[in-house]
């Protein structure tokens, strides 16, 4: 099983990323999804997560400006950033809780840097 997240990039403040995570490999069933972002020098923070059912939990920073969004059939998330600030800058990495005939466990994207720069 893998994740595998894309989209990050450069961006200009003001400007819109869309960041994509697909898993693969042999899954039975995704429960709870979401993304985190670690900035140079500080510690991995939530930035939103999404649950089989699609309830949200934004990190109060990105609140009105993220939405995060997933597909179950096709086992991939999304998150659409819009109004983005330098603050935002970081390496964002997907997380997901997956089961398998093993059983249950988190996994980790490889994370993809975004860069809101003028």
């Amino acid at each position: 099983v893998q994740l595998q997240a894309s989209g990050g990039g450069l961006v200009q403040p003001g400007g819109s990323l869309r960041l994509s995570c697909a898993a693969s490999g042999s899954i039975f069933r995704i429960n709870d999804m979401g993304w985190y972002r670690q900035a140079p020098g500080k510690q991995r923070e939530l930035v939103a997560t999404i649950t089989r059912g699609s309830s949200t939990n934004y990190a109060d920073s990105v609140k009105g400006r993220f939405t995060i969004s997933r597909d179950n059939a096709k086992n991939t998330v999304n998150l659409q950033m819009n109004s983005l600030k330098p603050e935002d800058t970081a390496v964002y990495y997907c997380s997901a809780f997956i089961v398998t005939a093993q059983g249950g466990s988190p996994y980790w994207g490889q994370g993809t840097l975004v860069t809101v720069s003028s």
